[in-house]
């Protein structure tokens, strides 16, 4: 039976030990399947390869795989400075800059307090549009309610200078507090007009999905500082948070803009089966826990579903009946692999892969998995500057890996 995808052991991880490796992993399988022993020290990269057949496009693309860092405690979201280095949220509460040399910073200090539990931590990070003048990073995280027994989806802001966010505030806060450590979501996601998207979970308290006076469940737009824009589908609606964006999400852990429409699309778990790719539509309802796909872990309907569809749900752009665990997302631009171009990119947690999808418009005409070979979960998938593709790998000796045309 399928265990739950996003489920973390509830224990201390071991002490922090991060290091820049010299050297890439090679990705070959043997004949039967099963993964070749990695290579000695210093050996050179090699295409990748998996164990399924790859598709023309990526016999063509000819990339590598680099592992640049590892030794991260359950890395969860990354964001690419202007001067090439990167910011990483660790789950336990940590946020690191990591040099283009792969040396790894010391805990940025004045984060805001983080509840750590399960699934539950620092999570997103993003820069504002307007990072060049203001410096400001976004963070989504579990925030604790005063008891420090319960947990919600917030988002803080701040200012950061040298090894220090400055001036930080909370512009957004999930209420009620329901969650104890499962299903916060979350990725957040500016689109062209400065707005700001933020994705959480149902807090897996089922009931409180499809009530618009709660924050369970919902895609949320709110401006920058917070404030919600006039135009928000539930603004001027009594007794309905006028935050709401869509409702009908179980657990969103992707999100992105696409280049040429630049429609969010959001992906999200199912339970046991029926995770789903959406682009949510402002207003619209997607069903949980009405409308699944999926089963619950113990093999039972889910309890208050109605089947696949319902009159007033819509159903998922696209859906995986077998569970991938979806998690980051990427649009890839096709600077650096340009076979890849206009392909969407998704981290796999349960099925450890990452998948790649083509596409025509929007609709999906081929999937490939790649990196199956490795066993990696892969947790957040951003673009470098460079056009190379980079991933996080969600364990609690933790991965950055960086994909790139083979030399």
């Amino acid at each position: 039976m399928t265990s739950n995808p996003d489920a973390v052991p509830r224990r201390p991880a071991p002490r922090l030990s991060v290091f820049a490796l010299a050297h890439a992993l090679a990705l070959g399988v043997s004949a039967c399947g099963a993964p070749e022993a990695p290579p000695p020290p210093n050996a050179p990269s090699t295409v990748v390869r998996d164990a399924v057949p790859v598709s023309e496009a990526t016999e063509k693309a000819r990339v590598e795989v680099d592992e640049l860092v590892t030794g991260l405690e359950h890395p969860w979201g990354l964001a690419i400075l202007p001067d090439g280095d990167m910011l990483v949220t660790e789950r336990p509460g940590r946020l690191r800059r990591i040099g283009a040399d792969g040396t790894v910073s010391a805990p940025i200090g004045g984060l805001p307090k983080v509840y750590v539990d399960g699934q539950a931590g620092l999570l997103d990070v993003v820069l504002s549009p307007t990072f060049a003048e203001d410096r400001r990073v976004y963070l989504s995280f579990a925030e604790p309610n005063l008891r420090g027994n319960k947990c919600g989806t917030a988002v803080a802001r701040g200012r950061l200078e040298g090894d220090q966010l400055r001036d930080v505030e909370v512009v957004y806060r999930q209420e009620p507090k329901l969650s104890s450590g499962t299903h916060v979501g979350s990725r957040l996601v500016f689109d062209d007009d400065g707005y700001l998207f933020v994705t959480q979970g149902d807090n897996r308290v089922d009931s409180a999905v499809q009530s618009l006076d709660t924050l369970q469940g919902k895609l949320v737009r709110i401006r920058p500082d917070g404030q919600v824009p006039e135009d928000n589908p539930f603004a001027k609606r009594e007794g309905a948070r006028p935050e709401i964006w869509s409702t009908g999400h179980r657990n969103m852990q992707g999100a992105a803009l696409h280049p040429v429409t630049r429609r969010l699309w959001t992906s999200e778990h199912g339970p046991m089966g029926g995770d789903e790719l959406n682009i949510p539509e402002p207003g619209r309802n997607y069903g949980w826990p009405v409308v699944t796909h999926g089963v619950d872990y113990s093999g039972e309907p889910i309890r208050g579903s109605t089947g696949r569809e319902a009159p007033g749900m819509e159903p998922p752009h696209h859906v995986w009946e077998v569970s991938p665990g979806l998690s980051g997302m990427l649009f890839y631009s096709g600077k650096a692999i340009p076979e890849w171009k206009g392909n969407l990119f998704l981290g796999s947690l349960a099925k450890t892969s990452l998948i790649r999808l083509e596409l025509d418009g929007d609709r999906i005409v081929h999937e490939e998995r790649l990196l199956t070979a490795r066993q990696d979960r892969i947790r957040d998938v951003r673009e470098g500057p460079d056009g190379a593709i980079y991933l996080l790998v969600d364990a609690e000796q933790g991965k950055l890996l960086r994909i790139r045309p083979a030399r």
